[in-house]
């Protein structure tokens, strides 16, 4: 009989034919016990043979017959050297990572199998356990468990054209009554995983679902699996798994295509109902596409301000603020890297390209332990993942602005990189209006971000970004600013198994601005400031069991400030070199959290971060005596600390906790606590944030903020999550929040710390969301009612405003609305609108005059005391998209729009001149005509 066997039958085929031949052969020669292969060594070697060869050298040199199919063995060659080794070592060693057991006859005939296992008698227990006498009336025993039943594709004619697969292989002593399978789910086309999959076992009624990345795991006994998925628009996969031994069965699903007038597929549909964290909402990309902003632009922080609980000051305003925080109090992470500037041009524009913005979390309540050092929220911006089969592009071009971006694959299947651009060419336009005033003006930016993503395997990914921004201005001839943002990250996804996600980050990020002034005196100078910050952060995810899943890590960050230095410009300049010492600080988080599913109702989510902070030197600090104003002449030492020493040192507990009650499967309230340290201020004087704001740290004479928030809210969901509507109340005490003294130096000032004060602040505030996801007309209405509040009491009136009583912030605004709508016509044409109403802002005006000493000064009223006029804004735009044509070069988007159609001139700011002994107010706007634009986007 020839050693192997080869035809153009299947492996399938043959392989049964096979075992009945070997059967046939063993059965009609008397019964013999199994030669134990170790009884002869020898010495064997062989080099660059592939498995099927080094068998038949192997029966060549021993005289050996030995049966198996060439099919099974694996195709990779194989260098190997043997010495005083047994026939059993050798076949163990051959044999091992693929699927093969084998038999030995006789000494001189061995037969492979795969996956099952010949024994030449009955293994132990085969027949169960002896059944002994019981006495009467008692239970009788139970039947022993049947040995696993192997179906073949022939006894079950409906499923033959359902794929068959073999995992594992029978191991000698086997006694495990279940085995594990598992795997990973991935689309077939780019390879990504899918989440949430239901994977089933239907003769046997198990399941589970896979996890983010795509995992699955599954405890089951020996034997025949009809496994089935089911996902809401893939197409179900269908397999019998034969299981012999713990293996692993990796799926490829794909699209299902089905005709029909209208398909909505929508991710997270009852997320609002069901997510345990308070005060959370989520922007995806597309959402921004249909939204009229100003001159074309997509712009996700704009779509952010039209939700409740975020606001900004206005026009020309850099910032949101968040449930009465402020500016500074959030935290903007593009893949976990600090962004500490995410505007263009004073806010009109963002600096995150919106090609490459694949989505926008953002915490406003209880936010996740693994996040710290912010008082109000957390904006998370995550960026695609780029395509790794394709090459794909995305483009626009507007009427100041082009933006291009490129999804590039670098090994197919397995890595991608994704290149942004965007610049504006504004001044080309204020150069061709001809106008003499913006002569020698200057408007412009860019942005650039790459982001490189490698599956390595199915537990290893690696993603690591790079991004930078640059603007440049100059609205008066004398002067030129300009700022940049610097980040860049490393994000590693490591899986230990099924329960076990760990990520370790590595992030810097730098902001910087600089001013030019070349003025007509000899006054020329150059400015320069920067705020630099490292952090390294390791967290873990761990689901402990179906209640209970651990969030636990720790991260660690160095703060380096350059506070500001000047210099003259030219050798004529009579300016004196000013340089503020640098700041330098360390800022570290402990945390760990649990979420606890206590019933199918009820879900909690408690956890605690140990937060730290300590101010390093080499530093000089000024000591002022208790019981006396903080001024220049009140310092009573001069403290001095060297490299590395601790100046100060802050700290404590953040405790976060969150709870989610379902009333009705789409029914739901939601509670949350939070507290929150922060270490960093910006030093400001001005009503709204300027890109020449400075950032501060905590240091021996300025406290951190601190902040506690409670929130509750209800949630529903109408005819499946097409309709979702939700009430939200909270309230928010702050301690230690800075503000200026009236007529501060806070730029290049070494004495910062006796131009400022520390106060207290509440604020308070109920929001309102009804939100349509479907059909012709969807988006949104949103509504808030807040106040925020602050007070800054001392027993010295310097350090006192409005006599120590509580006051408006500057961004109290107690009515804000929001109404974001679109309405679809056909596939192809759309018309949209953003309206939007805010209470004006507080303002401090004049209310008087008086003399003293033969000279005029102006008196003003408590600060904060009236307000602007309320702000009102409503834009319209109509999308044109091209064909849906299969087979086109690129897919179009015309976006046509008007931004402030009634043409309202919404102040930015209020002041006052003095003219002839009169005092006059004057309003500034930043658009106060409407604005049309037009923008042609592509995709290919």
């Amino acid at each position: 009989m020839s050693e192997t066997f080869r035809s153009g039958i299947p492996s399938q085929v043959y392989s049964r034919l096979f075992l009945i031949l070997a059967i046939c052969i063993l059965a009609s020669a008397p019964v013999r016990a199994q030669q134990p292969p170790d009884t002869l060594r020898m010495d064997f070697a062989f080099t660059g043979m592939k498995p099927v060869d080094a068998l038949k050298e192997l029966s060549r040199q021993q005289q050996l017959t030995i049966f198996y199919v060439a099919d099974w063995l694996p195709d990779s060659p194989l260098s190997r050297s043997y010495r005083d080794a047994t026939m059993g070592d050798i076949l163990d060693d051959l044999l091992t990572g693929t699927e093969l057991n084998y038999f030995r006859y006789d000494s001189h005939t061995i037969a492979l199998t795969r996956n099952s296992r010949i024994y030449d008698e009955l293994p132990e227990g085969f027949f169960g356990t002896p059944i002994e006498r019981r006495p009467e009336n008692d239970e009788p025993s139970r039947p022993p468990a049947p040995l696993p039943i192997f179906v073949s594709e022939e006894t079950q004619p409906e499923e033959r054209q359902v794929e068959t697969v073999r995992i594992g292989r029978q191991t000698p002593g086997q006694a495990a009554d279940l085995y594990t399978l598992e795997g990973y789910v991935r689309e077939r086309e780019s390879r990504m995983p899918v989440a949430d999959v239901a994977i089933l076992i239907t003769n046997r009624g198990l399941g589970t679902a896979t996890d983010a990345n795509g995992y699955y795991r599954l405890e089951l006994p020996p034997g025949l699996q009809e496994l089935r998925t089911r996902f809401i628009g893939m197409e179900p996969v269908r397999r019998q798994v034969i299981l012999y031994n713990s293996g692993q069965l990796d799926l490829l699903v794909e699209e299902a295509v089905e005709q029909l007038d209208e398909v909505v597929v929508q991710a997270d549909a009852d997320r609002n109902v069901e997510a345990v964290t308070a005060g959370t909402d989520r922007i995806d990309s597309e959402e921004s596409k249909d939204i009229p902003l100003v001159l074309g632009e997509r712009n996700l922080l704009e779509v952010a301000a039209s939700l409740p609980g975020i606001s900004k000051a206005g026009e020309g305003a850099t910032g949101l603020n968040v449930r009465g925080g402020r500016t500074d109090q959030n935290q903007f992470l593009l893949n976990h890297a600090l962004v500490y500037n995410p505007t263009h041009f004073f806010g009109i524009f963002q600096a995150l390209n919106p090609f490459v913005t694949e989505s926008v979390d953002i915490y406003k309540g209880s936010i996740p332990v693994e996040f710290g050092g912010r008082l109000s929220a957390v904006f998370d911006i995550r960026t695609v993942d780029g395509d790794t089969l394709d090459l794909r592009g995305e483009g626009s071009v507007g009427p100041v602005t082009a933006n291009l971006a490129f999804e590039i694959p670098v090994n197919k299947g397995r890595s991608s990189l994704v290149l942004g651009g965007r610049a504006a060419y504004s001044d080309w336009i204020l150069r061709s209006v001809g106008e003499e005033r913006l002569s020698g003006t200057e408007a412009s930016f860019y942005d650039f971000i790459a982001t490189y993503t490698d599956r390595i395997n199915s537990r290893n990914q690696l993603k690591a970004t790079a991004y930078y921004s640059k603007d440049r201005f100059s609205i008066t001839r004398d002067s030129l600013v300009g700022y940049s943002n610097r980040a860049a990250s490393v994000a590693w996804n490591h899986t230990f198994d099924e329960r076990n996600l760990a990520t370790f980050t590595l992030a810097n990020s730098r902001y910087a601005f600089d001013i030019g002034f070349d003025g007509e005196a000899n006054t020329d100078f150059d400015l320069g400031y920067s705020v630099e910050e490292t952090e390294l952060r390791a967290w873990n995810r761990f689901r402990m069991n179906k209640c209970h899943q651990l969030t636990y890590g720790l991260a660690a960050k160095y703060y380096r400030v350059n506070p500001g230095i000047r210099t003259p410009a030219g050798p004529d300049s009579d300016v004196e070199p000013t340089q503020i010492p640098r700041e330098q600080a360390l800022e570290g988080g402990l945390f760990l959290s649990d979420r606890f599913t206590v019933s199918d109702r009820l879900e909690l989510e408690a956890g605690v971060r140990y937060s730290f902070f300590g101010a390093l030197g080499p530093s000089r600090q000024r000591e002022y005596p208790e019981g006396q104003p903080r001024d220049p002449g009140t310092a009573t030492d001069t403290l001095s600390f060297g490299s590395g020493d601790f100046v100060k040192t802050y700290g404590g507990p953040e405790i976060r906790a969150s709870a989610r009650y379902l009333l009705a499967p789409e029914l739901s309230l939601r509670a949350g606590y939070s507290n929150m340290y922060q270490y960093i201020h910006t030093l400001t004087n001005t009503t709204t944030v300027s890109p020449i704001d400075t950032w501060k740290l905590s240091d021996y004479n300025i406290r951190p903020q601190k902040s506690r928030q409670v929130s509750l809210g209800i949630f529903k969901n109408i005819n499946e999550a097409e309709i979702e509507v939700s009430l939200e109340g909270y309230y928010k005490w702050s301690e230690d929040v800075l503000d200026f003294k009236t007529g501060a130096r806070l730029l290049l000032n070494e004495e910062v710390e006796t131009e400022v004060i520390q106060g207290e602040g509440q604020a308070y505030g109920l929001e309102f969301l009804i939100r349509r996801n479907r059909g012709r007309l969807n988006g949104w209405l949103g509504y808030t009612y807040s106040r925020t509040r602050v007070r800054f009491d001392s027993p010295y009136p310097s350090e006192q405003i409005n006599d120590g009583e509580f006051f408006p912030a500057n961004f109290d605004r107690p009515h804000d609305l929001s109404l974001v709508a679109n309405y679809r016509f056909t596939r192809r044409y759309s018309l949209s609108m953003n309206f939007s109403y805010q209470t004006g802002r507080p303002v401090t005006y004049p209310v008087g005059q008086y003399y003293f000493n033969n000279s005029e000064y102006v008196l003003y009223s408590d600060r904060n005391k009236f307000r602007i006029p309320d702000y009102i804004r409503l834009d319209l735009g109509i999308n044109i998209e091209g064909n849906h044509r299969k087979e086109k070069l690129a897919h179009s988007f015309w976006t046509i729009s008007v931004y402030n159609v009634l043409g309202r001139s919404n102040p930015y700011s209020v002041y006052f001149v003095s003219e002839g002994g009169e005092v006059k107010a004057l309003q500034s706007s930043i658009f106060a005509i409407p604005i049309p634009s037009i923008t042609y986007n592509f995709k290919f």
